[in-house]
């Protein structure tokens, strides 16, 4: 029996809660019988889902959309650009349909109306747990959309609106799918994951026999039964994530967290509407290290924000320098529009700005190395991305993909090592960034 399926063509712009969108996306495709193609000319159709947080974002959405134009013609807009359609119409006028993030109702009405389905149940299956645009063995779990923060420089909420959680069971039973489907790693994912639930009054809900709270500790202690890593994403440092580290130091679930602390400076903070009671996030960071001494810290930071004095990036080198982060990004500010920050005074120039950064990572790149070669003669558990030629290339408990550094197995090749593989590694050297090993023995 042979049939022409229709074929849509796919971009996926974005942070990581925009890949979730789209593998929303391509699951209601593929359950509706549209083959996926890989490149233009085979498709029917091209769904562009685009970011539009910052400057350069924005300019690689449009760009996108213009080369999906210009290569098939059939182009449908979606992400969170699309919350500003008069600027994609402006660029690019012939755009069949233009919605925004987590509408997935109106991408799927604009694909119909180009391209009607032709669903056979009998020959289009598609797994339980969904299309995934990961590799097989780790997936990202996105537990609540948009944001309660109004921070200055951020417009994600008028994007995706104010915190919507999902409930606790619909969360477990996804990720309970996933593993069934070989994924051996689930990063938690949300704009502010710490304040998962809050919007829904912590409401309980029964998941294998046992009723947990929609609440990030809850949800926490159900993920750490699928036997499986779970890595926490964009954690904001409040009290009660006291809670969920001896569930780390216990095993249960990894010894990491994402926290985005974007400064140092009360003065800069206060601008930025963060948090800025930075001596109680030193007391918190040293709390959660003497409960888990293992653990390890992500952050990403902001220098040259308006206003910023040599006064205020001194206090922030002298924050890294003292806490002494495992893992941090950063970058230079940049104007959003539609950011309240854009009001301000003083903003920074853009030299100075380029020679803060360049000053932050150099300290930082000390501290990453010098942490990194206190792991040299350690065993590290690591799980497998990648064979490449001799090497077989992973992480530890202490690396995300896509934003940490690698463990490089020099013989991993030759144990017969496979991506989505555990494996014990003796590391043998480090550097600023990545750990190099070998296959440990066993015991």
């Amino acid at each position: 029996m042979s049939r022409t399926a229709p074929k849509v063509g796919f971009v996926s712009l974005g942070c990581p809660k925009a890949l979730v969108d789209s593998e929303r996306i391509l699951t209601q495709l593929r359950v509706e019988g549209y083959d996926i193609v890989p490149s233009y000319d085979e498709a029917d159709v091209v769904v562009v889902n685009t970011c539009g947080f910052i400057d350069a974002a924005v300019a690689e959405s449009l760009d996108a959309i213009g080369e999906a134009m210009a290569e098939n013609g059939k182009v449908i807009v979606t992400g969170c650009l699309g919350k500003r359609p008069e600027q994609i119409l402006a660029a690019h006028p012939g755009v069949l349909s233009i919605s925004g993030p987590q509408d997935y109702h109106s991408v799927m009405e604009a694909v119909h109306r180009v391209l009607p389905p032709r669903h056979d149940p009998f020959l289009d299956l598609v797994p339980d747990y969904g299309i995934k645009l990961t590799p097989k063995h780790y997936a990202y779990l996105k537990i609540s959309e948009g944001c309660n923060h109004r921070c200055s420089f951020c417009i994600i909420p008028s994007m995706r609106g104010d915190l919507v959680s999902r409930p606790v069971d619909e969360v477990l039973v996804e990720a309970e799918k996933l593993v069934r489907g070989g994924v051996r790693e689930l990063l938690v994912i949300s704009q502010d994951t710490s304040a998962y639930g809050v919007d829904l009054g912590y409401a309980e809900a029964a998941w294998r026999g046992r009723a947990y709270r929609t609440r990030m500790k809850d949800l926490c202690e159900g993920l750490a039964e699928l036997g499986v890593w779970v890595r926490l994403h964009y954690v904001y440092p409040y009290p009660h994530v006291d809670e969920v580290v001896p569930l780390m130091a216990e095993g249960r679930i990894l010894p990491y967290l994402d926290i985005p602390f974007q400064h140092a400076s009360p003065r800069i903070l206060k601008r930025m509407r963060r948090p800025g009671a930075i001596d109680k996030v030193r007391e918190r960071i040293a709390c959660w290290r003497a409960i888990c001494p293992g653990i390890t810290l992500r952050s990403t930071f902001i220098v040259g924000f308006p206003g910023e004095t040599e006064e205020d990036f001194q206090q922030l080198l002298d924050f890294i320098d003292e806490v002494e982060l495992d893992r941090v990004g950063a970058f230079a500010y940049s104007p959003v529009e539609g950011a309240a920050a854009n009001a301000l005074p003083d903003p920074v120039p853009e030299e100075v700005k380029a020679e803060r950064l360049e000053r932050f990572m150099a300290l930082q790149a000390e501290i990453s190395e010098d942490r990194l070669a206190a792991k040299v003669g350690s065993v590290q558990r690591v799980l497998v991305d990648v064979v490449d030629g001799e090497l077989a290339i992973g992480r530890s408990a202490a690396d995300a993909p896509e934003i940490d550094g690698t463990v490089q197995i020099q013989d991993g090749a030759a144990h017969g090592l496979r991506p989505g593989d555990f494996v014990d590694v003796r590391i043998m050297g480090s550097d600023q960034h990545d750990l190099y090993g070998l296959v440990a023995a066993a015991d």
